[in-house]
């Protein structure tokens, strides 16, 4: 509890004073008000709530434990920025000659010095500023943001974002600038720079359309490390808006995830539309970018090993990848040069240039004369080409060539419409007798046709009682057989009751076709739905 300066006590009060303090703290008494008439927490303990012996403490309080020392006079204002007072008409004195203004001399203006000052114009007399003054303790004295106003960070916040948006805009230019450059051009000679320009585009339309998401993947490095050392972790994290690989397809014998690098290196969804996909599996990574190069110039760096060009793609990278860019520039002249050449040798069939006239109507400066009889009187006729091929060569008997007829994808002659290419050439009678014989085949066919379509009527054979065929002689005596069933039904009477039958039981072994004909007349069929309704 808290207590005033220590003094006398007898051995009776000491004891009355523990009992309260117990009391207090059991609740059972009301608790000790200090001098503002505030409740003293009675389970602070005595080096606390004991007030020292040079305060004089003649109440218990606990102003002792709070910054009872603090100047009444300390503020954390700070000076009014920009603030001004008074604004003069004319010069007054003791102002400052430059300015007009009282509140310093003409060595303390801050003003641009004027040709004339303001003592001798009297004109454009400034107004006096607010001069303040505060008593600062040390820290108040040393704080490098006191006095700051944090609205005015929202310039540097203005400011970045007017350069974000600048450096948007400049790149939504320069892509529909691309586009348009590509869509102008038609030939293809620069296809490799195009390729590279556009994949560039698309690098920087994604940072433009993916600005929330532009520093997802950075490096953030500590340097402050037990180590002494700076370290460097990448946030390798997916969106949390995005789906799980491992949730994508749910299928045990799909795509391996592996938890510990989260990585899924196959499609765990192969069939599913391209369009629709986001997520292809890690081995695209690896066959896409800067990775699919990588792969080319170790491939490079093997076939040239192996050629015997002495260079080791771990040992030496750099001379690794001037090699191969050398031999990029290379293959690239020499297939261009193999381009020119073949353009040269046989022309362009895509080029804009007109054809000549010459050889479009075929007229040269060659002067031919005729007579009246079509015969040429001066300079040469015109040399057909000749192929190295037979041409108009006819044989056994044909008035057309070979191929000159066409007839489910086979050629023939025309002339008798045959496909052997070594057949006698028959004329009209051939190709009529070869349409009377196709006739008469599709007739045949038609009729097999149909034959095979209608079943084959089979005569049911009628089975016996017994299980056997049944004689085409049998014939049935109807009194043996009106006897037999009433013999069928005094047995089954009999099976029925048990009481009727005899203990010397005499069986027939000769069975008659009337008497199976009476049992298979009166047998129980189960499995005839309609048995309920014979009886």
């Amino acid at each position: 509890m808290a207590t005033a300066s220590v003094s006398f006590k007898s051995r009776e009060d000491h004891r009355k004073q523990l009992e309260l303090e117990e009391a207090r703290k059991a609740g059972l008494a009301p608790a000790e008000l200090d001098e503002d008439g505030n409740e003293i927490n009675p389970h602070i303990p005595q080096y606390m709530s004991s007030a020292p012996w040079y305060l004089n403490a003649e109440k218990p309080s606990l102003k002792h434990q709070r910054k009872w020392k603090s100047d009444p006079n300390y503020t954390k204002a700070w000076y009014d920025r920009g603030a001004r007072l008074y604004q003069a008409n004319k010069y007054r004195k003791g102002a400052c000659q430059n300015c007009g203004a009282m509140t310093h001399d003409k060595k303390s203006c801050m003003e641009r010095p004027r040709n004339v000052g303001a003592k001798w114009t009297n004109m454009d007399i400034a107004p006096d500023e607010k001069v303040e003054s505060f008593e600062l303790d040390y820290d108040g004295k040393r704080d490098r943001w006191n006095g700051y106003d944090t609205s005015t960070y929202s310039r540097v916040i203005l400011d970045y974002e007017a350069r974000e948006e600048a450096r948007k805009k400049f790149l939504k230019e320069q892509q529909l600038k691309k586009l348009e450059e590509k869509d102008g051009e038609q030939d293809g000679e620069n296809a490799g720079s195009e390729e590279d320009e556009e994949d560039g585009l698309k690098i920087d339309e994604a940072k433009v359309d993916e600005s929330a998401q532009m520093d997802f993947a950075k490096v953030e490095k500590r340097v402050r490390t037990t180590g002494g050392g700076s370290t460097g972790t990448v946030r390798n994290l997916r969106i949390r808006e995005d789906t799980a690989k491992y949730l994508l397809n749910l299928d045990v014998n799909s795509a391996y995830y592996d938890p510990k690098t989260r990585s899924m290196r196959e499609d765990p969804l192969p069939d599913a539309d391209p369009n629709d996909k986001f997520y292809v599996g890690d081995n695209q990574n690896r066959q896409s970018g800067q990775a699919l190069e990588f792969k080319q110039l170790n491939v490079h760096a093997w076939e040239a090993f192996d050629k015997g060009q002495d260079f080791h793609m771990q040992a030496a990278p750099s001379q690794a990848e001037l090699l191969f860019k050398s031999f990029l520039v290379k293959k690239e002249k020499l297939k261009s040069e193999g381009k020119d050449k073949i353009m040269e040798k046989y022309g362009n069939a895509a080029s804009e240039e007109p054809i000549p006239r010459e050889l479009l109507l075929g007229q040269s400066e060659k002067e031919i004369e005729y007579d009246r009889t079509g015969r040429i009187i001066k300079g040469q006729d015109i040399a057909l080409p000749k192929s190295k091929y037979e041409e108009d060569v006819l044989i056994n008997n044909h008035t057309t060539v070979w191929g000159s007829w066409w007839k489910d994808h086979q050629w023939g002659y025309k002339c008798c419409k045959q496909t052997i290419k070594n057949s006698y050439c028959t004329g009209l009678a051939g190709i009529e007798a070869a349409e009377a014989s196709a006739d008469l085949m599709k007739a045949n066919m038609a009729r097999k046709e149909a034959a095979e379509e209608e079943p084959v009527r089979q005569e049911e054979t009628k089975l016996a009682t017994w299980g056997t065929d049944i004689p085409q002689d049998l014939v049935l005596d109807q009194k043996l057989l009106q006897e037999s069933l009433k013999k069928e039904a005094t047995r089954k009477k009999e099976e029925m009751d048990e009481r009727k039958r005899k203990y010397n039981v005499k069986w027939n072994d000769q069975v008659t076709a009337e008497d199976m004909e009476a049992y298979r007349m009166t047998r129980v069929r189960h499995d005839d739905p309609m048995r309920d309704f014979l009886n």
